[in-house]
């Protein structure tokens, strides 16, 4: 079925009472966990329910360290900001040792562990760690195409891209120009969120996942996937974060070019919502199919549509901001873990990766938590319950 904002209005709506339930759930859940999680780091997805510990490497770290941040938000337990403040001890290590960051994600790494650091305790280390990644990410940027390279050696031909994941990555460089006065970083970032608009959405208001840029004219090439099911298709997780990168760089921006995007981007999203509103890994499957569902892609989207909605006001921002209460309302009752003997994960039903023809991956995370869905439940529910001021 083709959903509209009628239909998802049949839906109940997440209040305040549910919403605290749910996060004192989570917080919970989170305090169980850091006797293994905090010297190290939980893996990006959950096996049988249950994370294992790792090193600081790979792109999700920084998740887990933004939700003990959120708990240490709504509760003002010490127990969570001495864990958080262990963590950013290793982000600062990681960043000068350059320890698994030939990549752009230094946003989901470091906007969620140290900036939200220093915003909120004024850790001087912190804001240390979090400019030397906004440093190394601009290193990525690519004049010719005005782009922030997603992954590879940069200039590498093969890896001469950019993924729609980097949206999110945007504000540590909004945020670096805040802070060091400099405005190249913000540059940077201004002029990626063109480039990338400009190729990666389609007629239909889908998106692409990747997209490659001729490195010889730096006009944009060809658009395929990485971990949707088709090159054309539009792959769930993907989808969510246009929504709440375009609404993250309006924050920074206030360039109304860009609410026309953002609400072509999300009403896609919604429309293709099954009827429970938990959607697949990818849109081409819809209600009644076996494929696999991703519940971070619905958590990110509600964090996206509840950011815009304070700049849309009027008729058309409050109806963003009830879809999004009922798509949290669908995901506190379908997927948010209550107990720590089943997972010790916050949000159940995540897709990290599914295998397809057109696409690179292995099954990877299928019916799992994963460190980012977790984070985006947590940041929905802290937003529901208070005036949450943004770690991106």
């Amino acid at each position: 079925m083709a959903q509209t904002f009628e239909t998802i209005r049949k839906y109940p709506a997440v209040d305040e009472v549910l919403a605290k339930k749910a996060i004192i759930q989570a917080v919970s859940i989170i305090r169980e966990d850091l006797p293994m999680f905090t010297e190290h780091f939980p893996s990006s997805n959950s096996f049988a329910g249950f994370y294992k510990p790792t090193e600081n490497v790979e792109w999700t770290t920084g998740f887990w360290t933004g939700a003990i941040w959120l708990a240490y938000e709504y509760t003002g337990d010490d127990v969570f900001k001495q864990a958080a403040e262990v963590q950013v001890d290793s982000f600062l290590e990681r960043i000068k040792n350059k320890t698994d960051v030939n990549h752009h994600d230094m946003g989901f790494l470091f906007s969620l562990s140290c900036v939200a650091a220093y915003k909120l305790t004024g850790n001087e280390k912190a804001k240390e760690a979090a400019l030397m990644a906004a440093d190394h990410l601009a290193g990525r940027y690519r004049e010719n195409g005005k782009f922030l390279q997603a992954w590879g050696n940069v200039g590498e031909a093969s890896e001469y891209r950019l993924i729609i994941d980097c949206l999110l990555n945007l504000p540590i460089l909004y945020w670096a120009s805040e802070v060091t006065g400099d405005g190249h970083y913000a540059k940077m970032a201004e002029n990626h969120i063109r480039t990338a608009m400009q190729c990666i959405l389609r007629e239909d208001d889908s998106t692409y996942h990747t997209y490659f840029i001729d490195m010889e004219t730096g006009k944009p090439s060809y658009g395929v996937t990485h971990q949707g099911n088709r090159n054309n298709s539009a792959w769930a997780r993907g989808q969510a974060w246009g929504i709440y990168g375009i609404a993250l760089s309006y924050h920074y921006l206030k360039d109304d070019s860009y609410i026309d995007l953002f609400c072509r981007v999300t009403d896609f999203f919604l429309r293709h919502l099954p009827e429970d509103l938990i959607p697949y890994w990818d849109f081409d499957f819809d209600t009644g199919s076996g494929e696999p569902r991703d519940s971070s892609a619905a958590a990110i989207a509600v964090c996206g549509m509840l950011e815009m909605t304070k700049y849309l006001g009027g008729e058309r921002g409050e109806k963003y901001k009830d879809a999004a209460y009922r798509l949290l309302y669908a995901l506190i009752g379908q997927c948010g873990n209550t107990d720590w003997r089943q997972s010790n994960g916050l949000l159940l039903h995540g897709t990290y990766a599914r295998d397809s023809e057109e696409n690179t991956c292995q099954d990877r995370g299928v019916d799992e938590c994963n460190t980012w869905g977790d984070y985006f439940y947590m940041e929905a529910l802290t937003r529901i319950l208070s005036d949450w001021k943004l770690y991106w």
